[in-house]
């Protein structure tokens, strides 16, 4: 009997870790495979702390701090991992939220994945040539998409529009 129940405990334990565990990962690209690939070492080289923090372990930039937040010249967002065209700027809106927002991205530049973090259901968003975590879509976005793409501004880059 005793047996029985420390299986039974253990079984619950384990399974409550591995929930846990689940509920904090949130996201997994794990599956898919990338054009642009670097080791962790690399990553960590190539990137910022903040970058890293972002693109690589799904982090969250506080809102309101990103430069592209206010960045209203003609031009094309990018991946800061990869440099791959992402969004252009005619698809940028402000949404009151704090981060550089779209409603569309460039096709083919975005993937997109469940993400169960913070015990909720959102959809985050990833480049589709290095996997990078860029932010998170929703659909209460403007016409013609209703869709907000909420991008981490630390997540891209900005190539102005030339002549």
């Amino acid at each position: 009997m005793m047996r029985r129940r420390l299986l039974l405990t253990g079984g619950a334990v384990g399974l409550a870790v591995a929930g846990g565990a689940s509920w904090r990962a949130g996201t997994s690209r794990a599956a898919e495979s990338f054009e642009v690939t670097h080791s962790e070492a690399e990553w960590r080289k190539r990137l910022t702390p903040a970058q890293y923090a972002v693109l690589r372990q799904s982090d969250t930039e506080r809102p309101f701090t990103s430069p592209l937040l206010h960045e209203e010249r003609r031009g094309t967002f990018t991946c800061a991992g990869c440099d791959r065209d992402s969004f252009a700027s005619t698809t940028k809106f402000d949404s009151g939220t704090g981060w550089p927002s779209f409603w569309a991205p460039l096709d083919g530049a975005v993937g997109t994945t469940s993400d169960t973090s913070f015990g909720m259901e959102r959809i985050a968003v990833h480049c589709t040539r290095c996997g990078g975590h860029l932010g998170h879509v929703f659909d209460d976005g403007p016409k013609p998409t209703g869709l907000r793409y909420c991008m981490n501004g630390v997540a891209l880059g900005f190539k102005p529009a030339t002549a």
